[in-house]
């Protein structure tokens, strides 16, 4: 399974969050695209729409589980994509800014 680590993302790379709405309510990436995985093969033209044509693909969840799904789901669909290794909690950990839709600091369920 391709992954990437939180540390060697840069700002302008593609986040797709797989979490579901609490999670994603309490704090996610800036920027991110979010499609739950309960509704990810239903929303999957929300991606294909979104997604930077020539550009990769960075699945994020809590702590890599969900998002190692959804990756194998992305990569048998022939798009590039990888896992975040160690997910939202990681993405905290060090650091990473965290925020809420109206913008104000949130934090990871």
């Amino acid at each position: 399974m391709p992954t990437v680590q939180v540390t060697d993302l840069k700002d302008d790379d593609f986040l797709l969050d797989v979490r579901e709405d609490d999670e994603w309510q309490a704090g996610h990436a800036e920027g991110a695209l979010h499609i739950p995985i309960s509704d990810f093969v239903a929303r999957y033209g929300e991606l294909t729409e979104a997604a930077p044509q020539d550009g990769r693909v960075h699945v994020i969840c809590r702590s890599g589980g969900r998002s190692a799904q959804v990756t194998m789901y992305l990569a048998q669909q022939g798009i590039d994509a990888v896992n975040v290794d160690g997910g939202m909690q990681l993405w905290a950990e060090v650091g990473r800014p965290v925020v809420t839709d109206d913008g104000r600091p949130g934090f990871v369920l």
